[in-house]
């Protein structure tokens, strides 16, 4: 069970690594768990899609500028340090939407809404898949 935390709204400077950015905003915080939502434009943006017979992802590079079009993801801890787990779809020039896991992407424009959320700590852990997830909901 959660109860809202504080509601941050930012931009993240030009030329930053936007999840090592958000990562560092929550560490400086102290948020342990969040929900966040962004809009703006990526450079170079690197994006993830997980092969589960290989237990990895297949890292896809874009290169060039790529709208933002939608962020969407969570904050939790994994090894005891906030992690942000985020998916986004992108948009080049010609309106061809890319999406995935991020797995990088140097901000040109970037405006976040961060979430906290109270409660209970929710800790990323490794799985037989070679993921760290969260731990299973018992009903």
């Amino acid at each position: 069970m959660f109860s809202l935390g504080r509601t941050y709204l930012f931009r993240v400077p030009e030329g930053e690594e936007l999840l090592t950015y958000i990562k560092n905003f929550c560490k400086k915080e102290g948020i342990e768990t969040a929900i966040i939502n962004g809009i703006g434009t990526l450079k170079n943006p690197k994006i993830g899609y997980f092969l589960e017979e290989k237990k990895e992802y297949k890292v896809i590079p874009l290169k060039g500028s790529y709208e933002l079009i939608s962020l969407i993801g969570n904050v939790s801890l994994k090894d005891g340090e906030p992690f942000v787990h985020a998916h986004v779809s992108l948009g080049n020039e010609e309106g061809i939407v890319f999406g995935g896991h991020l797995v990088e992407g140097e901000v040109f424009v970037a405006e976040i809404f961060l979430q906290e959320l109270k409660g209970e700590k929710i800790e990323r852990k490794p799985t037989k898949y070679g993921l760290a997830l969260w731990e299973e909901l018992k009903l």
